[in-house]
Parts: structure tokens; C-alpha cells; sequence
């Protein structure tokens, strides 16, 4: 087996992200017609750019398992359909008004509101589809686990419910508890799942199940702190969006409640605390570990 080190994460992350960028120019062909600014919109806004990191954990924690990588590539495509739907619906006027993601323009400024709109949506049901499909798995129970898990994880006690939270709150001053849990729901949660996904894939038991959910809850906090961090001190040419926004918008994160210092030295135990969680995995999990090293790190 080769050795994993920190420096094998770079390569491997872009490798990754090529064949899951390959796999969604697949599954969101260009469609002609009066619905194509649809079809291109939603591709605009999933193909060409991203970190890819829950796609990344996904094919890891699969790979934990043997999973057949074209299984997971699948659900790793659909996750970042999700996530590229949020990111969509996030940009609007309506919710956080920023003309800039992943260093071009957001998609609603790049078409309109209303195809940005049914571009996020479409991508929502389009990720539902594939793994629904029996292409994903071969076991029915592994695809309605799939579902389920996404579904809670991106809807009201998710991703949805946490965006809800953050629009209620801005401009009120949150303590640290009630931040962190605005957090898992918005950020967490997708991430999580991703980590769990190969698991689900494997149909691996519920203890190793559980230990993924742990190393992608705790990979979530870190990676969130991290941004905060990178919107108080980084560029705009560095982080790919409007940096800034969260003091200027008077939004709860942890940097406002905490200061710099403290919110980077508690990313740094969080992610110190994700790889504890993958022990039991031994030498297979050593790009996961230094994922969670390379989130609270990183420059964008």
C-alpha cells in the first residue's frame, strides 16, 4: 500500500474532482429547446469550479468499503448538484444578495432570478434522481437509505432550516452555542452526509456508520470556522466571493463571537478531534485525517 502523506492530498483532491467533473457533464447534459437557458444555467452553476470536498469525502469513505468507484462517483455528482442548488439560492437577492461565487458571477446574475431559481431547484430534484436510479446501487435499501439521509440532511432540520436561521438572525448578537448550531444545520449537515455516504454505500454497520457521521460533523465545524475566518481576513481573488460580507451583513459566526485567535485554535481542535474518529480505520483513512488537517488551513 502507499504511504498517505499531507502532500498526496493536493493530487488527490484534483483528481477527484476531474472524474466527478466529468460525471456531472454526463448527468446535466446541455439540452436544446425553449427550456435550454435551464439546462445551461444549472450547468454554469455545477460545472467549472468549487473545491469539491464533499464530493471528495464521499469517494473516500467509500473507498473504506471497496465501494465500485462508478457507484460512488454517482453519489458524489449528486451531492455537489446539491450543494451547487444552495449555493444558487444562497446568492439571491432575496437571501445573502452576493454577485460573486466561485470567482464569477452568481448564476442569477449570469442569466436571471427566476432561471436561477428553477436552475437551483431542477439541480435539487435532478440529485434525488440519481440516486434513486439503480445505476447508483444495486440494493434498494441502499438507495432509499441515500435518499433519506440527503433529504434530512439538506432540508428543515438541515441545510434549509439553518439558512432560515441565519436569515432570522442577522444583526442580533448569537452566543457560541446557538452560532455552532446555525452552523451544523447550514454547513454541517451536507457534509456530514458526504462523509457517511460511503458508509451507507457499503452497507457498512452501524458502528463504522457512526464514526464517519462523527469525523464529517466535526471536518463541518472546522471547515465553517475556517470560512469565517477567511471572510474576515482573505480577498476576494483569494476566497472566490465577496469577502467581508458576514461582518458588513451583521451575521452570527463564531470570529464575531470569539475573535480570530480563539475561532482558529478551536478549528484546529475540531479537526484534531474529526481524525480521532477514524482510529479504527488505520492507514486506509489517511486522506481523510489530512483533510481535516487541510480545512482549517487552507487559503480559499
Amino acid at each position: 500500500m502507499d504511504i498517505i502523506t499531507a502532500d498526496s492530498l493536493p493530487a488527490a483532491i484534483a483528481a477527484t474532482a476531474a472524474e466527478v467533473e466529468a460525471a456531472l457533464d454526463v448527468l446535466l447534459p446541455e439540452e436544446p429547446g425553449p427550456e435550454a437557458p435551464l439546462f445551461a444555467a444549472m450547468r454554469y452553476a455545477t460545472l467549472g469550479g468549487g473545491k469539491r470536498l464533499r464530493a471528495f469525502l464521499v469517494m473516500q469513505s467509500a473507498g473504506l468499503f471497496a465501494v465500485d468507484r462508478q457507484c460512488a462517483v454517482r453519489v458524489a455528482a449528486a451531492v455537489e448538484m446539491l450543494h451547487a442548488y444552495s449555493l444558487i439560492h444562497d446568492d439571491l437577492p432575496a437571501m445573502d444578495n452576493d454577485d460573486l461565487r466561485r470567482g464569477k458571477p452568481s448564476t442569477h446574475r449570469a442569466f436571471d432570478e427566476a432561471t436561477a431559481i428553477l436552475a437551483g431547484d431542477a439541480l435539487q430534484t435532478r440529485a434525488f434522481e440519481v440516486l434513486a436510479d439503480p445505476d447508483t446501487h444495486s440494493s434498494a435499501e441502499a438507495r432509499c437509505e441515500l435518499v433519506a439521509a440527503l433529504s434530512h440532511a439538506s432540508g428543515a432540520r438541515g441545510m434549509c432550516g439553518g439558512q432560515m436561521i441565519d436569515m432570522a438572525t442577522e444583526g442580533q448578537a448569537l452566543g457560541a452555542e446557538d452560532v455552532a448550531r446555525l452552523q451544523a444545520l447550514k454547513t454541517g449537515r451536507l457534509i456530514q452526509f458526504s462523509a457517511e455516504a460511503g458508509a451507507i454505500l457499503g452497507r457498512a454497520g452501524a458502528h463504522q456508520r457512526s464514526l464517519l457521521a462523527a469525523y464529517g460533523r466535526d471536518v463541518g465545524a472546522a471547515f465553517q470556522i475556517a470560512d469565517d475566518v477567511l471572510d474576515a481576513v482573505g480577498s476576494a481573488e483569494e476566497i472566490g466571493k465577496t469577502a467581508g460580507k458576514d461582518a458588513a451583513a451583521g451575521k452570527a459566526t463564531l470570529v464575531a463571537v470569539w475573535g480570530l485567535d480563539r475561532a482558529r485554535a478551536q478549528a484546529e481542535l475540531l479537526a484534531e478531534q474529526a481524525a480521532g474518529h477514524l482510529d479504527g480505520f488505520g492507514d486506509q483513512a489517511g486522506l481523510l485525517r489530512a483533510l481535516a488537517a487541510h480545512v482549517v488551513r487552507r487559503r480559499n
